[in-house]
């Protein structure tokens, strides 16, 4: 199993909140603190990561012992990134539709790269099935709905989707997608779902509810694995 935080923008533009958001993370069980790097809001960039503020942040993740992956969001934002010789590259369901030559060139790569679906409404998968790649199943609705997720597949195990990039309330449809075989869940994840200054918030997990997701998704993984 792999548990993605998704930091993603709840820093508030905030080094020092970004920072320990990534220390929450690894103390939640975490495998991975997940931000974005290329969004832009009506204002400018809510998410301006300079080089050096990457850098900052790469070492904090080091330090709590935890992998720090970037959303690549934008051509620019990649080339910003790349100096870092990430291990590893997510693509945010927007940026296939936006950006499907960036994409096709990150995958070209050979790295590791993790791919949400929830704006993609083509035919089949939009970059083939690489080795390199996994793909999330995902709804883009901020929070998503009952009546959004009755798609949710009923296996993963055979389907095209490694796991689930999550949008919910609460942590109970990751749970019941590790319960149908998903082997990667991506969360929202916030130290104050009362915060405002963008929806991202009240759809994220805190770290107590991270935590309890991750010890209740690993147990579930282990019984699934001996049923195999």
């Amino acid at each position: 199993m792999m548990f993605i935080a998704e930091i993603g923008m709840n820093h508030n533009g905030h080094f020092a909140l970004a920072g320990e958001l990534i220390r929450q993370a690894k103390l939640a069980g975490a495998d991975v603190a997940k931000m974005q790097l290329g969004w832009r809001d009506g204002e400018g960039e809510i998410n301006r990561l300079t080089p050096e503020i990457i850098a900052q942040l790469y070492r904090i993740a080091e330090f709590y012992q935890i992998e720090l992956l970037f959303s690549v969001i934008r051509s620019d934002a990649w080339e910003m990134l790349r100096p870092f010789q990430p291990k590893r590259i997510k693509i945010a369901s927007r940026t296939v539709n936006d950006h499907p030559d960036l994409v096709r060139g990150i995958v070209a790569t050979g790295l590791p790269v993790i791919i949400s679906l929830g704006m993609w409404q083509g035919e089949g998968l939009p970059f083939g099935e690489p080795e390199n790649v996994s793909y999330l199943w995902c709804r883009s609705s901020y929070p998503a709905q009952p009546w959004d997720l009755t798609a949710l597949p009923k296996s993963f195990d055979g389907s095209p989707y490694a796991g689930y990039s999550d949008h919910s309330l609460g942590i109970e449809v990751p749970l019941l997608a590790i319960a149908r075989g998903a082997r990667i869940i991506e969360k929202h994840f916030t130290l104050d779902k009362s915060d405002t200054t963008i929806r991202d918030h009240v759809l994220s997990a805190t770290p107590d509810e991270f935590a309890r997701m991750v010890t209740l998704g690993r147990g579930m993984r282990r019984y699934l694995d001996m049923a195999v």
